[in-house]
């Protein structure tokens, strides 16, 4: 049986494997996205072709890469399957003692406020966590019909050398699709986050996956908008700011 300590660093390890496999994708898919509609960041980026294309190759890879990690069906590494088997099979580390602990090691007047705090508290069944376990498998057979055979075949390993190979591999994949899967283990992070640590109830919270979308209608709140949110922004004001001195 794991302890709460084996879970708090699992969900650590978890979140910086899907928080990677975000970064990766999303600054690749937005470098393509504004360089697509900006003649002056299509001219920044060809005067150094060979750079640009290095790092889009090297993000492109990681992407997949992480993400066999991320489905990785083996509870022996550290993947959702994990983090989900981890979370479900102590079901006493949520309860509102073990919560209360938490919150006292990290206030040291906790036992002011806690009382009133813990009656809004949530305790998760064993029903949340099958729910969760089957948006899992939801993604999982969407990542092993599309992205896995990618993955294993061309980034992991050389399993195929021809050109159409590939790309009968790279028609099965789709864009918004992948910003779906790599948003949803972002968002089963911070729902389990905040299950573990605040008592809040499992229930994935909308968020915003299209680069498009983040493109032509920014967050009016950058600091606190998501990850994937921060990042697109960062990259068209990198590559806007640079190609007015292209």
């Amino acid at each position: 049986m794991p302890t709460s300590t084996d879970f708090s660093h699992e969900l650590e390890l978890f979140r910086t494997e899907a928080e990677g496999a975000l970064q990766f994708f999303y600054a690749w898919n937005a470098i393509h996205e504004v360089a697509a509609h900006d003649e002056k960041v299509q001219r920044l980026l060809n005067q150094a072709p060979m750079l640009w294309n290095t790092s889009l190759g090297a993000l492109q890879a990681s992407t997949f890469v992480a993400l066999g990690r991320l489905f990785d069906p083996d509870t022996k590494n550290h993947s959702v399957t994990r983090l989900l088997a981890r979370a479900h099979s102590d079901l006493s580390m949520f309860s509102k003692e073990a919560l209360a602990e938490r919150k006292r090691n990290l206030s040291p007047n906790a036992d002011e406020w806690l009382p009133e705090y813990l009656r809004t508290v949530y305790v998760p069944t064993n029903e949340d966590f099958r729910r969760l376990k089957r948006h899992v498998a939801q993604r999982r057979k969407i990542y092993e019909a599309n992205y896995r055979p990618l993955r294993h075949r061309v980034f992991a390993h050389r399993g195929v050398s021809s050109r159409d190979e590939v790309a009968d591999l790279y028609a099965k994949t789709n864009i918004l699709e992948m910003q779906k899967l790599l948003v949803f283990l972002r968002r089963l992070h911070e729902t389990l986050w905040q299950l573990y640590f605040n008592g809040h109830r499992p229930v994935l919270s909308p968020a915003r996956y299209s680069v498009k979308r983040i493109l032509d209608q920014p967050s009016p709140n950058p600091q606190r908008a998501a990850l994937q949110e921060r990042l697109v922004t960062d990259v068209r004001a990198f590559l806007k700011a640079h190609s007015q001195c292209a």
